[in-house]
């Protein structure tokens, strides 16, 4: 019988191996997924930034409401992106928006002006007469079913560039924005008579595939005769006489009937597109071509969201906008404003 015991010894012990050898396999993977493998390791893992808390409430008039609300700064910005900028956008380009909104009102809040604000205790509407802003609930309503989807994806642009703003010799800069260009981006003196040294024409020929690039209207002669308060001569067929055009390539001054016009002032009064214009008459209407959406100084969105899907950062973006300026943080300047109060 004594042989009988080696056999059982080999089985048993053949019995476990069996069962150690999984364990062994298994712990590993298993320690892995807690970061450990016999030694710490790192795991990479992209993180999405999450909003903090915001340093100042901003006062903000509502203009339908006509009342005065206090919105905490961060949460004003998503509003701002939100409102001025499709949430399909590129996230670079929603982060450029984010850092264009904050940088507009942090100048605006230290400037202490309220032009165009009818309570004085406000800094900024809710209007294009500042940042167009809306409310969580008015973008839900706006939104419906995707509202959770596309506040989530602005909320994380805005958070990555939360503090930041944009500084040219350490202020804080005139973060102006506009849709479309024409291909050219504006100097800001061919706009406001004041020149900017960081807000000068740059090509931004991406825009020419944006659905606003590009758009005809037709108004009667005698609508446009009344606007500009001009008589036209129909038998030319021709309609006055472009003088100057801006480092844009954009009307800069025209003649119409002895009388000399701004492109701006001629896009104003025909509620134009753009000052990048040609016209003509036909019949008893003028027809009118504009190319580009908006003033056309600073950021054009539909370029900067082109910049991202060739793969540019938003501080490319900014940089190739807003020549010469830099990312800064926004803290000393809201600390400046917040010890006045």
């Amino acid at each position: 019988m004594k042989p009988v015991k080696p056999v059982l010894f080999a089985l048993g012990g053949l019995f476990f191996i069996i069962l150690l050898i999984p364990t062994l396999l298994v712990t590993p993977f298993m320690e892995q997924s807690k970061g450990k493998l016999g030694e710490e390791i790192t795991v990479s893992k992209s993180e999405v930034p999450v909003l903090g808390e915001s340093p100042l409430d901003v006062p903000v008039y509502r203009s339908q409401a006509k009342v005065v609300e206090n919105i905490p700064l961060e949460e004003y910005v998503i509003g701002v992106v939100a409102s001025e900028m499709p949430a399909e956008f590129e996230t670079e380009a929603l982060k450029a928006q984010a850092l264009a909104a904050r940088t507009y009102i942090t100048k605006q809040l230290m400037s202490g002006k309220t032009l165009g604000v009818p309570e004085g205790n406000a800094v900024v509407t809710d209007t294009i007469m500042h940042q167009v802003y809306k409310t969580p609930q008015e973008l839900k309503a706006a939104w419906g079913d995707d509202y959770t989807q596309k506040m989530e994806k602005i909320t994380e642009a805005v958070a990555a560039t939360q503090g930041q703003i944009l500084t040219y010799d350490n202020q804080p800069i005139d973060a102006s924005f506009f849709s479309t260009s024409n291909g050219y981006t504006e100097n800001s003196e061919a706009v406001w008579q004041e020149p900017i040294p960081y807000l000068k024409s740059v090509e931004s020929t991406w825009d020419e595939k944006s659905p606003k690039f590009y758009e005809k209207k037709i108004i009667a002669i005698s609508q446009f005769e009344k606007l500009l308060g001009v008589n036209l001569d129909t038998s030319s067929g021709t309609i006055g006489k472009v003088t100057e055009l801006t480092p844009g390539k954009r009307v800069a001054k025209v003649e119409i009937d002895g009388k000399e016009f701004t492109g701006t002032d001629v896009r104003d009064k025909l509620e134009l597109k753009s000052a990048d214009f040609t016209w003509e008459i036909k019949g008893d209407s003028v027809v009118i071509e504009t190319k580009g959406y908006g003033h056309g100084v600073g950021m054009s969105q539909y370029g900067a969201n082109f910049m991202a899907e060739s793969g540019k950062t938003y501080q490319d973006i900014v940089a190739y906008y807003y020549n010469g300026t830099k990312v800064s943080e926004a803290e000393p300047f809201l600390n400046k404003y917040t010890a006045k109060q």
